[in-house]
């Protein structure tokens, strides 16, 4: 079961985070929360979008104690981890690590609302609720944030691999 989780796990958190450096660490660290909590799950909803909000989770927490620790950051460019699925056409991941390296160059607070919202599909309610963030504030970032990758994929002229930084 955690081997067909594995490159959901390791998609999301990449989307939450910049780089691929700690991507393994917090995906490993997320598995074992998945495993801890298996117990708690109540089967009301589906299982993925369980596993969606833990892992979330567990990265929100990773990228707090980094920030509290003063971690470094590593703003060179690394191989990045959107694993497609078996039967994705190729164009697929070539789309998403274009998007990858998009949401790489927005705030972290745009992206961890974009992705929330978009990515898992939760209302802004839910994302305001996830983050402990006022509503307002969330719509606000996904505007902001949408505008930003509308600019950004703008810039790039539309390269599919995400041009040049």
């Amino acid at each position: 079961m955690l081997m067909e989780l594995l490159p959901r796990v390791r998609n999301l958190v990449r989307y939450l985070v910049h780089g691929d450096g700690e991507v393994e660490d917090i995906a490993q660290e997320a598995l074992i929360a998945l495993l801890r909590g298996l117990s708690t799950y109540r089967g009301e909803g589906q299982f993925q979008s369980w596993v969606d909000r833990v892992v979330a989770r567990t990265t929100f927490a990773w990228l707090k104690r980094a920030r509290g620790n003063e971690a470094r950051r590593v703003d060179e460019s690394a191989e990045l981890m959107a694993v497609p699925s078996e039967d994705a056409p190729p164009d697929e991941y070539v789309h998403r690590r274009r998007m990858v390296m998009l949401l790489d160059r927005i705030p972290d607070e745009q992206r961890h609302a974009m992705v929330l919202h978009h990515v898992l599909g939760m209302s802004v309610p839910e994302v305001s609720d996830e983050l402990g963030i006022p509503f307002e504030t969330i719509r606000s970032r996904l505007r902001l944030g949408r505008a930003a990758l509308r600019a950004l994929a703008t810039e790039d002229g539309g390269v599919p691999d995400g041009g040049a930084e």
